[in-house]
């Protein structure tokens, strides 16, 4: 598959079939990730493949943590305190987008509530990658894990699956730690759902725009 079809076929999907992942292609999709670029190349990523009854009992946990109202804190922020433009702009833009094609109105708090709720259960995906880093490790490892990200996604696509990347599945690390076994210390990135796309699922239409090259880049001759 040409690279360029990958990036635009890439999406965040948020519904996927209940089919299992056949291990054989979690593993073609990381042993072809593992090549992606890291300084010095000290390939800081570590990578937790979630499933199961695993699966099952690690979202419930963290959707549990969520109904009870106990907000959840990532280890590092991931987002500013404050959103100046265009970013405000931007985010508020991707919410509305999500919840007009699910015809969630504003005021609807129980429907956005269990919107929300579903990132816990990585909307249902077979499989949930959780990504951890050594907290010796500083900001650049974190550009590093970007790319390895990306090429898990990519070679998703290649291989017919969908993926969502969710900061949501880092809300909760002291959960994720003790469940999967992982050191206190440990910083958990993220998360990511894995699957095939329910392709009937309303909320699979919605898209997000993207800014055209010349609103972003500065050619210098």
């Amino acid at each position: 598959m040409d690279v360029r079809e990958a990036l635009r076929q890439r999406k965040s999907t948020r519904a996927f079939m209940a089919t299992p992942v056949a291990p054989a292609k979690i593993e073609r999709i990381l042993d072809a990730a593992r090549f992606a670029p890291s300084g010095t190349n000290t390939q800081p990523w570590q990578v937790a493949v979630v499933s199961g009854a695993s699966k099952a009992e690690l979202q419930q946990r963290m959707e549990a943590a969520f109904r009870r109202g106990e907000r959840g804190v990532m280890d590092y922020r991931y987002y500013p305190r404050k959103w100046p433009p265009p970013y405000d702009a931007r985010r508020k833009a991707c919410g509305l987008a999500l919840y007009g094609t699910l015809g969630i109105e504003r005021g609807d708090s129980h429907r956005q509530q269990e919107q929300w709720a579903a990132n816990y259960r990585a909307f249902d995906a077979p499989v949930m990658l959780f990504f951890f880093i050594d907290p010796v490790m500083e900001t650049g490892s974190y550009f590093d894990y970007g790319m390895f990200c990306q090429s898990i996604m990519l070679c998703a696509v290649a291989e017919g699956l969908a993926t969502c990347p969710q900061a949501a599945l880092g809300e909760y690390p002291d959960i994720v730690k003790a469940t999967l076994g992982y050191p206190d210390e440990s910083i958990l990135i993220c998360g990511m759902a894995l699957g095939y796309e329910d392709r009937g699922a309303l909320v699979n239409s919605y898209r997000t725009d993207r800014e055209p090259v010349e609103a972003f880049t500065r050619f210098f001759d």
